[in-house]
């Protein structure tokens, strides 16, 4: 259990991550370290509970994942290490891992706060480097996670209430953009298997996408489907809803900001 994984709101700018690189390496010099994103928007929960549930299954398993996205460092909140489907993931106990309670059985969870494992002394704004890189490192070494403190019920968990998909009245499937990528793709919360849990069989009669004033005909399969700099509705290599601009940024061309939403309607068939 050598790789580790780390998905903060840190940024690139300063010394934070790098130094919790370097308190991982010095407890497990072995350690393999992966950086997913520390681009994640400050204190945004959401968009990093779905990073983590939409990346954590390409690593292999025994992979310890370490999220550090805390607004409540310093205050009462957990810290939860929990064992499921072959990975552990560290993590405030804030809601950022509130979709992956529906991606399995939990193993092991328990509260985080066996002190042997912490460095010394502990800072009440930077528990990153302080809490969550040591004892990061210590479960890569093989340790049980019993050893970090006492179990923790799956009850006790806080969960997040984040937005699904939902068909409104109409008969329109109605979602919501949760994270905007480095390339301006702005990414919804609309799963391929919502789509055709929605459409059924009527998927070959194709869709219209809106999100405020932007309308787009029909879903593409690849961005070439569409002209240099023209908007287009695919699904990610996630599997979630994207509107793109091909060679573009679609996040400013199109005005268009996480909270903002996406709504799929069924094209009638013409005859």
């Amino acid at each position: 259990m050598s790789t580790i994984t780390l998905l903060t709101d840190f940024g690139s700018k300063d010394a934070y991550v790098g130094v919790m690189k370097g308190v991982i390496l010095s407890v497990n010099s072995s350690a393999k370290i992966i950086d997913i994103s520390h681009a994640v928007d400050p204190q945004d929960l959401i968009e990093a509970a779905y990073l983590i549930q939409s990346c954590y299954r390409y690593f292999p398993e025994h992979t310890v994942h370490i999220v550090v996205v805390d607004p409540g460092v310093g205050s009462d909140r957990a810290i939860v290490a929990l064992e499921m489907m072959g990975h552990v993931f560290l993590s405030p106990n804030n809601g950022v891992l509130t979709l992956l309670m529906d991606q399995g059985e939990i193993d092991a969870m328990v509260r985080v706060e066996n002190t042997r494992f912490f460095l010394n002394p502990v800072s009440q704004t930077f528990h990153g480097r302080d809490i969550f890189a040591p004892v990061g490192a210590h479960i890569s070494t093989g340790i049980d996670i019993h050893r970090l403190g006492p179990p923790l019920d799956p009850q006790d968990l806080v969960s997040l209430d984040i937005p699904k998909p939902h068909i409104s009245n109409g008969d329109e499937l109605i979602g919501t953009i949760v994270s905007i990528d480095g390339f301006g793709n702005c990414i919804s919360n609309i799963h391929g298997d919502c789509l055709k849990k929605f459409a059924g069989k009527d998927t070959e009669k194709g869709f219209e996408i809106k999100t405020g004033k932007n309308i787009i005909p029909r879903l593409s399969q690849r961005y070439a489907d569409v002209a240099p700099e023209s908007p287009l509705a695919i699904f990610g290599s996630f599997g979630y809803l994207e509107l793109a601009l091909n060679c573009g940024n679609a996040g400013h061309s199109l005005n268009i900001k996480k909270g903002d939403t996406v709504t799929l309607k069924l094209k009638k068939r013409r005859y």
